[in-house]
């Protein structure tokens, strides 16, 4: 008595075949489960065990082997169970084996026999959904998984409440339903206005570039100029996320296990970790690595507040994600890859107490403030676009009607979005264009030209800008230009640029 089924785990974001292989023989009744399995699939024998029982099928009392091949990989969770218990009723001829061709089976098993969802299962749904060669597969997986599962507008996908539904499935006695019903629904979320923030005029018009051609910003100013808010408020001039987009964020967050099995995110994430945090929760890790805060913040903002308090070896993580939009974990038995698309948006302290460049309150010396700021390696600082001092609140600001609010802001951003999207052709932005394509994208007046050469030269600064820094100039002067409605990049837009780069001129 033989039976074989197919059934899938993830690798990273990629589906894992494994083959779930039932051997029923005579002799002294046991149940062994082999091919790897940690602790929550050893135990899927008891709870087999009693879910067959409690759905008034006789468990065989016999010797019976379980096999989970490729045998090398290591194999987690529950999501075993249901294919283990159809491979046992199978092969006693409970349930009709020749139906489970061209099926994949997934779900926890409750001890009456009732299915559960399992936090792997969206992701390797969504894996194997954008797969072509699944296109003929059924998918049997637990009622609890509808309000995920239908986003996916996939009827091959087929619901079930217990084990006993399944194996009457398999018998013809019943059909299992396919949802009708799609269940995403865009939740408006609520961020603070840019217009309780006071002054800042400067700030707030570097944060539409920002915003336009998806470049990272780092803010840098005393306590209290209003940092913290700004980039709280930042998600605001983003549109919502599309149905595509929402999926991909959702497999990665039920990776995580930051959610329940009937959750859909419908929103862009801001991800805000402490300065404390380790380079494993940043990157991700673990045996079977989870993803890290850089993996949680893809299409969403990545925030580090008092970004000189991290420590310099966690920070210089950022440096391969925020130039290839993914994040690759390297462990002995294998390597996963998750995206990282984000907008990094930091902030900092001008010097230790804070207060640089007031001489009345500050009472660091001028070695003291470079020191500081020098902790934030040039590679790393490189990556990040714009450089922007926020000014002391004064009560000129506080009093001044001119403020920008966050539809102001969203209505200058259209422009230029509309002008990438033309551009491309595609969902790109600006901060991706590559190093080939310079030339075809960022075409400079004369005037432009000769600005640009003399802050590249700049003979009375003590370092030389980087290759890296100077197509950072002139991406961030295309999106300047765009926001302007600009074909070509003139040199006020090259001003603007450098402007938005202040930090270059310090480290």
């Amino acid at each position: 008595m033989f039976c074989k089924l197919l059934s899938y785990a993830l690798k990273g974001l990629e589906p894992l075949k494994v083959q779930v292989e039932v051997d029923i023989n005579n002799g002294l009744a046991a149940f062994d489960i082999v091919g790897l399995p940690d602790s929550s699939v050893r135990e899927a024998k008891e709870r087999v065990r009693s879910s067959i029982k409690n759905s008034n099928y006789r468990f065989p009392i016999n010797r019976i082997t379980v096999n989970l091949a490729p045998a090398n990989i290591k194999k987690e969770g529950a999501l075993y169970d249901l294919p283990i218990a159809l491979g046992i009723l199978c092969s006693t001829g409970v349930a009709n084996i020749s139906k489970i061709e061209n099926h994949l089976f997934f779900g926890e098993l409750a001890l009456d026999g009732s299915l559960r969802s399992f936090k792997q299962l969206f992701p390797i749904i969504c894996s194997l959904n954008q797969k072509e060669e699944f296109n003929t597969f059924k998918f049997i997986v637990p009622v609890e998984a509808e309000k995920q599962l239908t986003c996916l507008n996939n009827p091959n996908i087929l619901y079930a409440n217990s084990l006993s539904d399944v194996v009457n499935y398999l018998n013809s006695k019943i059909e299992l339903p396919n949802s009708i019903y799609n269940y995403m629904t865009n939740k408006t979320a609520t961020y603070p206005d840019f217009s309780e923030i006071k002054g800042q005029l400067h700030a707030k018009n570097a944060m539409i570039v920002a915003a336009c051609g998806h470049h990272n910003m780092l803010l840098i100013g005393p306590p209290g100029s209003g940092k913290t808010l700004l980039a709280k408020s930042f998600p605001a001039l983003f549109p919502p996320l599309t149905s595509d987009e929402a999926i991909q964020l959702t497999q990665i967050y039920s990776l995580a296990d930051l959610l329940s099995t009937s959750e859909l995110i419908t929103q862009r994430p801001i991800r805000s970790p402490h300065h404390t945090i380790t380079p494993q929760a940043l990157a991700g890790g673990g045996s079977n690595p989870k993803p890290g805060e850089i993996s949680l913040a893809h299409m969403g903002i990545l925030f580090l507040d008092e970004l000189l308090e991290f420590n310099k070896k966690t920070l210089e993580i950022l440096r391969q994600p925020l130039e290839s939009k993914r994040i690759d974990i390297s462990r002995t038995q294998h390597t996963v890859s998750y995206p990282s698309d984000f907008i990094l948006i930091a902030s900092t302290n001008p010097c230790p107490c804070g207060y640089y460049p007031n001489l009345k309150r500050c009472i660091c010396s001028p070695n003291k403030v470079k020191q500081y700021l020098n902790k934030l390696s040039g590679p790393l600082l490189d990556r990040i676009d714009i450089h922007i001092e926020t000014e002391p609140l004064t009560i000129k600001s506080l009093n001044s009607t001119e403020n920008l609010s966050t539809k102001d802001m969203s209505n200058s951003i259209e422009i230029g979005l509309e002008r990438q999207k033309h551009r491309f052709k595609s969902n790109r932005y600006n901060e991706s264009i590559s190093p080939s394509e310079i030339a075809t994208y960022c075409k400079l007046t004369s005037n432009a030209q000769f600005l640009l050469e003399n802050w590249f030269e700049r003979p009375n600064s003590s370092t030389s800008p980087t290759m890296r820094s100077y197509h950072k100039i002139l991406k961030l002067s295309r999106t300047i230009a765009d926001l302007n409605n600009s074909d070509l990049i003139d040199e006020q837009h090259i001003a603007k640029a450098i402007r938005c780069r202040s930090l270059d001129q310090i480290i």
